[in-house]
């Protein structure tokens, strides 16, 4: 059977609404039969300034293979924040789109913990350089085991 992974970015959500430090964080939905991923389905919620650090590190382990653009990141934008948001959900599940159909990135164990853990960047950076509590396999089951965010879903998050 051939190897499919989809990936979707969905259900941007304002946090820390009105505040100055508010934030919109995206639903990244993964649902593969490929060998790379630990799980065939999971469900994560991620912040643009996790896909920058997220791109940065492929760039840096990629060596000359090209890493895809995200969305830029428009101080300046022209339109409703709705459209804006939109957009960018649209940019990142893109980058993500052609990031899991890249061999090479898909090597990448960051990859992996940033769309299959909810683990923050510097634990993801702890657990690749093998300086946390769980290896990188033992951290994406454990996620999954935890019913993969559905759960958190449900009771609305902390």
């Amino acid at each position: 059977p051939q190897e499919l992974t989809t990936v979707r970015v969905q259900d941007p959500r304002v946090q820390n609404e009105g505040s100055w430090n508010s934030y919109v964080d995206y639903k990244i939905f993964l649902h593969t039969n490929s060998k790379a991923f630990t799980a065939k389905t999971s469900c994560v919620r991620r912040r643009y300034r996790e896909f920058v650090w997220l791109r940065r590190q492929l760039q840096k382990n990629a060596g000359l293979v090209p890493v895809p653009e995200l969305p830029g990141k428009s101080t300046f934008f022209v339109g409703s924040t709705d459209e804006f948001i939109e957009k960018r959900r649209q940019g990142l599940q893109q980058f993500l789109e052609k990031v899991v159909q890249n061999v090479v990135l898909l090597s990448d164990s960051r990859l992996h913990l940033f769309l299959q853990s909810q683990l923050s960047v510097p634990d993801i950076e702890a657990c690749v350089q093998g300086q946390g509590t769980q290896t990188v396999t033992e951290a994406i089951l454990h996620y999954a085991m935890s019913n993969c965010g559905w759960v958190q879903e449900e009771e609305g998050r902390p």
